[in-house]
């Protein structure tokens, strides 16, 4: 008896490893369901044991990916990101679309903030699910033109993605995410506004329509997008983006430029002073502006995001300065 009991047990060890084809799923990955699994032959052991060996890999609760495939995302910058937008989108069911946080992820539209470590999907309106954890699920209407498909994933495109963000987001990070689709030519003004036009009565419609106005595709960073913001808060009046400056021989392009106030502003990021080299160069460059009798003010992103009115101040002041030395130039011509 001892014996027979011992046979059964290596026939099911057995059974339990013998190779199944994984379903060919389409997704990134060939992620595939556990109902998927079991649709297509494999028992409850068998993907326990696959699992087990690293033949599946667990993505999360009920959801797998071929073991190679897997790995090979995993070692990847980003892979498991990708994976885990991939495993909830699975898990949602053919009607979940890849949306908001998540969607920008994977056009790589810049968001403000701390990446949302959690899968945001929209599903249509009416369709019911609870999403467990990790999963953040939307309701709203998906029109055939507001979805595309990219490694096997559904997700909005990025015009509807920066029209959601915008619907949903303060409008600081409406305007981060809007500059970024348009700077990198992902989107045109034309196109959010195409998609605003079938959401003009959902929530945060008039936020999203205010973002798209002020949006500029010359904005080059989300620290450029919010000082966009500070300066119209602040009551300035519009500057020039990107203006070039300077002689016949050299010149500069510059982040900001009034050029009624003879006024340069320069939004800096943190690389620019941890580099001796730029830094210096930086001096030169502002010294040189200023033999042109140019006012030059910097502005890093603690001071645009901490203390704007202080930023603001200094703009207004440097404005007056301009004003004199335009004043001086022209009497003394």
């Amino acid at each position: 008896m001892a014996e027979t009991t011992g046979m059964s047990e290596a026939w099911a060890t057995l059974a339990a490893m013998t190779d199944r084809p994984v379903p060919g799923t389409g997704r990134i990955a060939e992620i595939v369901t556990t109902a998927e699994l079991l649709s297509a032959g494999w028992r409850t052991d068998q993907i326990r044991a696959s699992a087990r060996r690293g033949d599946l890999i667990a993505v999360r609760r009920g959801i797998y990916a071929p073991g190679a495939r897997g790995r090979t995302l995993l070692s990847l910058a980003g892979g498991e990101k990708l994976l885990a937008i991939g495993a909830a989108a699975a898990l949602a069911g053919a009607e979940a679309v890849v949306s908001h946080q998540s969607a920008a992820h994977l056009h790589k539209i810049s968001l403000l903030g701390r990446a949302d470590p959690a899968v945001h999907l929209t599903r249509p309106a009416g369709a019911h699910w609870h999403a467990p954890a990790g999963i953040r699920l939307h309701s709203a209407a998906l029109p055939p033109q507001h979805v595309k498909v990219y490694l096997g994933l559904q997700l909005t495109t990025a015009a509807r993605t920066v029209v959601d963000l915008a619907r949903s987001l303060p409008f600081r990070a409406g305007v981060v995410a809007a500059d970024s689709a348009l700077h990198q030519r992902l989107a045109t003004k034309e196109d959010l506004l195409s998609v605003l036009e079938s959401c003009l009565r959902w929530r945060g419609a008039s936020v999203a329509a205010a973002v798209i106005a002020f949006a500029d595709r010359r904005s080059e960073s989300p620290l450029e997008s919010i000082a966009r913001v500070v300066f119209r808060d602040g009551g300035l009046p519009p500057a020039k983006l990107q203006a070039l400056i300077g002689t016949a021989e050299d010149v500069a392009r510059v982040d900001f430029f009034w050029d009624s106030y003879r006024t340069i502003v320069e939004v800096d990021g943190a690389i620019k002073y941890a580099d001796p080299t730029r830094a210096r160069a930086q001096l030169e460059r502002d010294s040189w502006l200023r033999s042109l009798g140019y006012e030059v003010v910097h502005c890093t992103w603690e001071e645009i995001t901490m203390s704007p009115e202080a930023v603001v101040a200094r703009i207004r002041e440097a404005f007056r300065r301009g004003t004199l030395l335009a004043a001086g130039r022209s009497e003394a011509s």
